[in-house]
């Protein structure tokens, strides 16, 4: 039996339960796991090297390798120095939660500062990412939806709560993260960014792509306005399956589940989905997101995906689990 070639888009800690879920189904499939991932980040750490030294945003891609690395002893070492944070040091040098003022360091990821050197150091981010994800014994490989950081635009309305009419436009992918206005219209800096060609690649070789969970404009949207990404998505012959989130976020506060699939439509009209998978409990009203499945091609699978604690998180074995019979059938 052949691998299945897998690819799942999106960014930070959406992208990074996907494939950990996906970690989980190994032992059943055999996977070929691939991510692609946004590089629209400006807050933070990646965002502070985004703007002192230029190039792509480190922090969705150390995330997404460090959900890939392998299970040995010196690995698993190896992936909590990645997310290993420095805190601030004070006055009198030691390490604090607060301040910082001046401390270079602060704040920042080690896995954040070894893949910008190793940007800078090998001059190709796809060749500094399969080298962190050889130093990491990942199990998959990550790649950036594209060479070039891009940056993320929305008009928004009600971005002032003091004035709800007006629609204002949002700059930055953290401006846009944390407003709690409506977004009305997205769209990516520069227009149409070179899609990486190697995440091209692996979509048109792809049996499966996956979409979510995220943050829906900022995680999961950005990679269908890279017109050579969509075009691989919509021409390739994988099946398609969405993941939806279990609570709207500050982004998308004001829209249901069945809003979600239906941006998908709008700002790819093209898309056609397999599955979507819900949360049985989060889904709301199943009908109305059957529905808005249905519109995409897609029939609605529900399963306990959320961890058991009730705090709107996926747990990855949970969404294994379910992932399993979705991604076998048919093999």
């Amino acid at each position: 039996m052949t691998r299945a070639r897998v690819v799942a888009f999106g960014g930070g800690h959406g992208l990074s339960a996907s494939l950990r879920a996906l970690r989980h189904c190994v032992p059943e499939l055999d996977l070929d796991i691939t991510a692609v991932v946004t590089v629209g980040d400006d807050g933070g750490s990646s965002g502070r090297l985004r703007a002192e030294r230029g190039g792509l945003p480190p922090g969705d891609l150390r995330q997404a390798l460090v959900a890939l690395a392998g299970d040995h002893p010196a690995t698993r070492r190896t992936a909590g120095l990645f997310q290993h944070r420095f805190a601030a040091v004070t006055a009198a040098g030691l390490a604090g939660a607060g301040g910082g003022a001046g401390d270079p360091l602060a704040g920042h990821a080690v896995g954040n500062l070894v893949l910008h050197g190793l940007m800078e150091l090998l001059g190709d981010p796809v060749a500094a990412l399969d080298h962190a994800g050889a130093m990491l014994g990942a199990v998959g490989r990550v790649l950036p939806m594209s060479r070039q950081p891009v940056g993320i635009e929305a008009r928004v309305r009600g971005a002032d709560p003091d004035r709800p009419d007006e629609v204002r436009t949002l700059r930055g992918q953290h401006q846009v993260a944390v407003t709690t206005g409506r977004v009305e219209a997205l769209r990516l800096t520069p227009a149409a960014p070179a899609a990486c060609l190697e995440a091209v690649a692996a979509v048109r070789q792809a049996d499966w792509l996956i979409f979510g969970p995220g943050s829906w404009y900022t995680s999961v949207l950005p990679h269908l306005l890279v017109p050579g990404l969509a075009d691989a998505i919509i021409s390739s012959p994988a099946r398609r399956l969405v993941t939806l989130n279990l609570v709207a976020e500050k982004e998308t506060l004001g829209l249901s589940l069945a809003d979600h699939l239906d941006t998908l439509r709008r700002y790819l009209p093209e898309l056609k989905v397999d599955m979507v998978l819900a949360d049985s409990t989060a889904v709301g009203d199943p009908v109305a997101v059957e529905r808005a499945a249905e519109s995409l091609g897609a029939r609605l699978v529900l399963a306990p995906v959320a961890v058991i604690d009730g705090a709107p998180r996926h747990d990855p074995a949970a969404l294994g689990a379910a992932l399993v019979p979705v991604l076998g059938a048919d093999r």
